[in-house]
């Protein structure tokens, strides 16, 4: 097998995942649980660091807050972990770049 072929094989393998991520994704949108927010937009610093989130129902989080409600289940689609001795606010890992908090619209 050619060193292309490999290529070929890993990039069709990719783009079936990705596009599978879609169509589960948009099934998990659907079955957020009744009184979670999604996270539609971002706010970020001069450093581009997160710090503020607006929800789908236009509410603003400062970066504490938004953990706070991560942590007790009333954000959809977000995990919170613990590194470099805080925790941290990200996405869940679905596979798709443009739910990415990162990649969100900034407010």
């Amino acid at each position: 097998m050619e060193r292309q072929d490999f290529e070929k094989i890993y990039e069709a393998y990719k783009t079936d995942g990705e596009r599978r991520a879609v169509v589960e994704q948009g099934m998990i949108e659907d079955q957020a649980s009744p009184g979670q927010e999604r996270i539609v937009a971002v706010r970020k610093n001069e450093d581009g660091d997160l710090i503020a989130f607006q929800t789908h129902t236009g509410r603003q989080l400062d970066y504490v807050t938004a953990l706070q409600e991560a942590k007790a289940g009333k954000l959809a689609h977000v995990d919170v972990f613990h590194k470099y001795g805080r925790d941290i606010l990200r996405s869940e890992p679905d596979g798709i770049k443009e739910n990415n908090l990162d990649n969100l619209p900034e407010f």
